[in-house]
């Protein structure tokens, strides 16, 4: 197995589907990766959601209260089969290609601790509305780490805000992170959004 993508999700019955979906619709054959979903103590219909993708492979960590999506994460990260993991938000979605062209990148430069692709800012009817390169404005999503890395810098922070950038700057001071400039990954900006800007 190498790669591992891993999903927490609280209350996100809007979106976890479409986050899921484009997961599964890989080029890459479902053999070459896993998808965990951390349900993040969710109260809404999302874990009955949940239920439907066990059903074709899906593995679903369900937590029975709420910790947080950084500690969240990182019990997905910590059941990961792969030797590469990366992120997606539930309510974000990516890009056929991205795990094919990542795990590439990774695989032909053994050197590269991760690599992060350019995304798309959304909105909630899918229009782009800008695009941001990874590493002038960092997000934890849409990187492939290698997973012995990432358990080395010691995973996600107990914060409740900004813990996806706090550990791209760790990583980054440690590591490194290379830049894939293909817009790979969909981040939905919610209007208002303190973490989104």
């Amino acid at each position: 197995m190498d790669i591992t993508v891993v999903i927490a999700v609280f209350n996100d019955e809007k979106h976890i589907e479409r986050a899921i979906r484009s997961c599964l619709t890989q080029t890459l054959p479902m053999v070459d990766y896993e998808i965990i979903v951390v349900d993040d103590g969710s109260t809404d219909s999302t874990p009955d959601i949940l239920e439907t993708y066990k059903i074709i492979g899906v593995r679903v960590i369900t937590l029975k209260e709420n910790v947080g999506v950084g500690s969240a994460c990182n019990e997905g990260i910590k059941a990961a089969r792969g030797r590469f993991v990366v992120r997606v938000d539930s309510d974000d979605y990516i890009n056929e290609h991205l795990l094919e062209i990542q795990r590439l990148y990774l695989t032909l430069n053994k050197d590269m601790p991760a690599v992060a692709c350019d995304y798309y800012l959304v909105d909630e009817e899918e229009t782009i509305v800008g695009r941001k390169n990874p590493i002038e404005l960092p997000i934890a999503c849409g990187v492939m780490f290698r997973k012995d890395k990432l358990l080395d810098v010691g995973l996600y922070k107990d914060l409740r805000l900004w813990e996806e950038r706090e550990l791209f700057s760790r990583f980054v001071e440690k590591y490194g992170i290379y830049r894939i400039a293909l817009p790979l990954y969909r981040y939905f900006q919610r209007s208002g959004s303190l973490t989104r800007e």
